[in-house]
């Protein structure tokens, strides 16, 4: 009986714009506590926390959910960088720009350019696990799992390999400024990156008049824009390059970061892997549902509504709490085991409707490789040193992750 009052009482206090180091190391146990007492759950703010996989599918799917986000981040950021990169961006906008540059991007993600990547890749993780060979060892993060994706993202946008250095950084700094919380030195981080990374974007775009473009060039793509069609202004062109490294860059990251991790906490299923390597799709899968990269989402309501049972009035914000929508025992048995051949996992670590993530396809292709790869060359790779979590409530990864062969 304490036991419930004491999780009722966690339930009502539980405000993300207040969260401690225990929920950011493991929020797992809090979702669960929500789910159990209050799976609508009002926040201070009066918005709205959505725990359940039906309640958070049913938004995604939902018609009168908006992705704009202009009335949130003007209090928020103000003027500044960081608003107009965030409200500019194909991830929070509604049609018809949603719609346009998506179809713009979407040249790059075709199952033929896809498989034209795939070779890149390939040597690309073969390159960073000969030099951790050689040294014996690696940071996961650092040397591995976000070395990856900024070098697909750099290929894709046409950005020269010595010019590649400070990607992460700026990634890193633009999207912390979306966490619940942030705090003043977070904010000028933020801004600062995005002034910074526009600024090198005219730079590198400037650069390419009369330059021969390859073949998967996105950046072109998007400057040229549709035959006979309407172009992108300079600030949506360089907004939505920005866009495509972050997404590109923290969804492939964390993946490669979760998806290790979790075989090393739960030996057997890193065993069976070895087994059958096989499997690897459907662990790649499983990683992804088990600790989703991208653990929150938002949607405003633009008309009343009733969501998981409770009426909603028109303006409400709602949470998307897509991380414990994939611990949810009513969709997945057994929740909070690893399990590489889990079968169905329709997770919702990509979101739904039409914001799913245009380059999950791209993402999931990394996480195979870069996996399959390390698992098969270095078997018994192991932890070296003690690992930094990110500490962050919406993008859940490691800032560090020593590891020795």
């Amino acid at each position: 009986m304490n036991g419930s009052v004491d999780d009722a009482q966690h339930v009502r206090a539980f405000d993300l714009g207040r969260l401690d180091a225990g929920f950011l190391a493991d929020p797992y146990p809090t979702y669960h506590r929500l789910r159990r007492h209050a799976p609508v759950h009002r926040l201070p703010d009066g918005s709205v926390f959505l725990c359940r996989y039906d309640d958070v599918l049913t938004v995604y799917r939902d018609r009168r959910m908006s992705s704009d986000k202009r009335r949130e981040f003007k209090p928020r950021f103000g003027d500044g960088p960081l608003y107009e990169h965030h409200t500019t961006s194909l991830v929070f906008n509604d049609p018809p720009l949603h719609t346009r540059v998506r179809r713009l991007l979407s040249t790059a993600f075709t199952p033929r350019a896809l498989a034209a990547l795939e070779p890149r890749i390939e040597a690309v993780v073969s390159g960073l696990l000969d030099r951790a060979g050689a040294a014996g060892g690696m940071d996961l993060i650092a040397d591995y799992a976000s070395a990856l994706p900024v070098e697909v993202i750099g290929d894709m946008l046409g950005v020269p390999h010595a010019e590649r250095g400070p990607l992460r950084a700026w990634s890193l700094a633009i999207l912390g400024a979306l966490e619940p919380a942030i705090t003043p030195a977070i904010l000028a981080q933020g801004n600062r990156a995005v002034a910074e990374f526009k600024d090198y974007l005219k730079r590198l775009i400037a650069g390419r008049a009369g330059r021969q473009i390859e073949a998967g060039d996105i950046l072109q793509a998007l400057i040229d824009g549709e035959p006979d069609g309407e172009r992108l202004s300079e600030t949506e062109l360089l907004h939505q390059c920005i866009f495509l490294l972050n997404a590109g860059h923290e969804t492939t990251t964390n993946l490669i970061g979760n998806g290790l991790d979790a075989l090393l906490r739960f030996p057997a299923e890193m065993q069976r892997l070895r087994r059958e390597p096989g499997r690897i799709r459907t662990a790649v899968e499983e990683f992804l549902r088990f600790e989703s990269s991208n653990q929150l989402g938002n949607r405003l309501l633009t008309e009343d509504a009733e969501i998981g049972g409770m009426a909603l009035a028109a303006g409400t914000y709602i949470w998307l709490g897509i991380g414990a929508a994939n611990r949810d025992p009513a969709q997945f048995p057994d929740p909070d085991r690893l399990d590489i051949g889990r079968e169905p996992n329709r997770h919702l670590a990509f979101g739904a409707g039409i914001h799913v993530c245009l380059g999950n396809t791209l993402a999931r292709m990394e996480g195979r490789i870069a996996i399959a790869r390390l698992l098969a060359r270095f078997p018994d790779f192991r932890p070296a040193s003690d690992c930094v979590r990110g500490s962050r409530a919406r993008f859940r990864g490691f800032l560090s992750y020593p590891v020795a062969f």
